[in-house]
């Protein structure tokens, strides 16, 4: 019964943690590819339009990849 209980009780909270999904930072400007993990990375300190939070699934579907100072 404890093995029973434990294992209902660890497969609710691996299913609560796959649901919360990473949020990174991008610039807005037109000629941004990176994101980054931080809103203080050097990376995004010549950026001159507005920093945005989105989810990393959504700056991967803008084609952005990682930046080289998160690597």
């Amino acid at each position: 019964m404890k093995k029973t209980v434990l294992l209902i009780l660890f497969a609710c909270l691996t299913s609560f943690t796959n649901t919360v999904e990473k949020e990174v930072y991008i610039c807005q400007s037109k000629g941004a590819k990176r994101y980054h993990f931080t809103k203080d990375c050097r990376g995004l300190s010549n950026c001159k339009a507005e920093i945005e939070k989105v989810t990393l699934s959504e700056a991967q579907k803008q084609g952005k990849t990682v930046c080289g100072y998160e690597d």
